[in-house]
């Protein structure tokens, strides 16, 4: 083995294992690899940063904006409104919701086809008296099969569409994935409603329980100055709270002083703040009882009192240029207020930050009444609690105002309550500039990246995706990802390192029948996906697909769709991919709980896609 091929080992392990440990972002952990090959003079540094204007990237990021512009436009959502009406089996509903946003994910980003799903899917639930995590995990599942379909339906297949083009005369085209993509989606949509039992169940048996198996909010009630428990003691108030309000009082905080688990004897004082641990009907029930205030809400009527308090004194002193306009304020005041449960996505604007450095409240009207995060019991103060991925918020604000705030911030909406999960609707607008953009790419005019490009600057040109949005619809971590892997990828493949792995895998299969080879690479890949990216899976797999077929002398076609198959079907972990990472909080999920209808779908992916890439991409 020569130098350059272990200095590229050994910096894919170092990356890897770095993607595996989560501790950095995976998009800084490519950037930090491809400098590293750079300075050591593997890549040249005049192509170290070639990646950026990659047609898959360009590709990447188009279809991100014309993801947005669907949504906004209301496709997605008008389907999603007839979904309400299945019925309550069990059977049909993960059949459904399954099948619909499969459909979706071939044509549109996977995450927000699941996002705009997941809200029916929890809505379905609780009509139907059952827990979430029975249709969450499918309808993760379904995203990820309908991402095989085309060109543009995942990641994976946008980059090995570009490796096509170093063996053969032209990309893989748009709908080049769909014989095989349907097969493996149509089984795999059947197959999770004939086993979807094995979902894990995450509910009370006595179904009286909150319906996300999450660890309880953590809140602050305030105890107001005329309250009738002033002076009385903490037992006092737990008791008039009631049996049915299953309410945890962790700490005190009284004059900035935090007192934890404060004795049930001691004496409540006006202004007092208690953090409480409650699921979402206790907390009501106790509030309703007791009739204390959410610290985060008295905070903001404090504020808007003391507002108009300075505006009476400026029109008292005449100071008619300095006295602020109070016609808002007065609709701010009047304006009903709506609460949303949410769950904080892994490119939301909140991870990392607390509620407090990012001025919420002021920069865009959102109260943070309540945080609940899977598995722990935080114990910091609201405004102090840093965010992470898969949190789920008890937001309150101006009805008009909610959703707006929560697209800026990156939230998903859950269970609302004065929310209504609606998108503007110019469905045929939407449709029509996709169709043809679709059009575009099927009948050859254009390449692909061309098409979508031109088809997301009509959306935001028509005013389907705001100016303000453009940047906000694309996630830099996967661009930033994709373009610092593409050359990485070189690497392996200029240095013979992808022949070396190639020649291991030849060793190994040498006495098995061809097909045996292309299930190999497919659950090599696979199990890769699991635990890293899927596009950085998909990278690194293209060049030794391609050295295994120069080894094997047949073609590469069906050695790369079996590295798309298995890049994109990443179902026994949450890491593996950010839809699995997106229902865990809300279903209750352990990161033990994939495998259990993972593992069998995997198996089923297998099975059914190494014999139709070899009938339709024979070797």
């Amino acid at each position: 083995m020569q130098s350059d091929q272990l200095i590229v080992f050994a910096v894919l392990a170092a990356t890897l294992g770095l993607f595996v440990w989560n501790r950095w972002r995976y998009d800084i952990v490519a950037v930090g690899a491809l400098l590293v090959v750079t300075l050591a003079g593997i890549v040249p540094p005049q192509e170290a940063f070639m990646g950026l204007g990659h047609p898959a990237v360009i590709t990447v990021a188009a279809v991100l904006v014309l993801s947005r512009g669907l949504l906004n436009g209301g496709v997605v959502d008008s389907l999603a409104r007839h979904l309400t009406k299945v019925g309550d089996r069990p059977w049909i509903q993960v059949l459904t919701l399954t099948g619909i946003v499969a459909l979706c994910s071939g044509f549109m980003n996977n995450v927000g086809a699941l996002a705009l799903f997941m809200p029916v899917a929890v809505w379905m639930s609780r009509q139907s008296g059952r827990s979430p995590s029975y249709l969450l995990m499918p309808l993760a599942f379904g995203s990820l099969l309908g991402g095989t379909l085309t060109l543009i339906g995942t990641p994976p297949n946008i980059i090995i569409a570009g490796y096509r083009r170093e063996v053969a005369d032209e990309a893989f085209s748009m709908f080049d994935f769909l014989p095989v993509g349907l097969a493996i989606t149509l089984a795999g949509v059947l197959f999770i409603g004939l086993i979807w039992r094995l979902t894990p169940r995450r509910e009370d048996p006595s179904g009286d329980k909150e319906l996300f198996e999450i660890s309880a909010y953590m809140t602050e009630l305030q105890i107001p100055a005329d309250s009738k428990y002033v002076g009385r003691s903490l037992h006092d108030l737990i008791v008039a709270g009631g049996d049915e309000a299953d309410v945890m009082v962790i700490a005190l905080i009284r004059d900035g002083q935090y007192q934890r688990m404060p004795s049930t004897y001691d004496v409540l004082r006006g202004e007092d703040i208690l953090m409480v641990e409650a699921d979402s009907d206790s907390l009501k029930r106790f509030l309703d009882v007791t009739h204390l205030q959410l610290a985060a809400e008295a905070d903001s009527k404090a504020e808007a009192r003391e507002k108009a308090e300075q505006e009476k004194r400026a029109e008292k002193n005449g100071d008619a240029d300095k006295q602020p306009d109070t016609t808002e304020s007065n609709g701010d005041r009047r304006a009903e207020r709506a609460l949303a449960e949410a769950i904080v996505t892994a490119n939301s604007s909140l991870v990392g930050t607390s509620a407090t450095g990012l001025s919420l409240r002021e920069r865009y009207g959102v109260n943070i009444l309540a945080v609940a995060r899977q598995g722990q019991r935080l114990q910091q103060r609201l405004g102090k609690i840093r965010f992470a991925a898969g949190d789920i918020l008890l937001l309150q604000a101006r009805e008009d105002q909610l959703q707006t705030a929560l697209n800026s911030l990156g939230c998903l909406p859950l269970a609302s309550r004065g929310l209504r999960i609606t998108a503007p609707q110019k469905v045929l607008l939407s449709s029509g500039i996709f169709a043809a953009a679709l059009a575009l790419i099927a009948l050859g005019i254009v390449p692909a990246a061309v098409a979508l490009v031109a088809g997301a600057l009509v959306m935001i040109l028509v005013g389907l995706v705001p100016t303000g949005d453009i940047y906000k619809s694309i996630d830099m971590s996967i661009i930033v990802l994709i373009a610092a892997m593409l050359p990485i990828g070189e690497a392996l493949e200029t240095t013979g390192g992808s022949r070396l792995i190639a020649d291991a895998l030849l060793d190994i299969g040498q006495a098995a029948p061809p097909a045996a080879t292309v299930a190999i690479l497919m659950i090599g890949v696979m199990l890769l996906s699991n635990v890293v990216n899927n596009a950085a899976a998909a990278v690194l797999a293209a060049p030794v697909a391609i050295a295994l077929s120069r080894g094997m002398e047949a073609s590469a076609d069906p050695l790369l769709m079996a590295v798309a198959i298995g890049a994109s079907c990443a179902f026994l972990t949450p890491i593996g991919h950010q839809s699995n990472t997106l229902v865990m909080a809300p279903g209750g999920y352990r990161f033990g709980d994939y495998w259990r209808l993972g593992l069998p779908l995997s198996i089923m992916v297998v099975l059914v896609s190494v014999p139709t890439i070899l009938w339709v991409w024979p070797l």
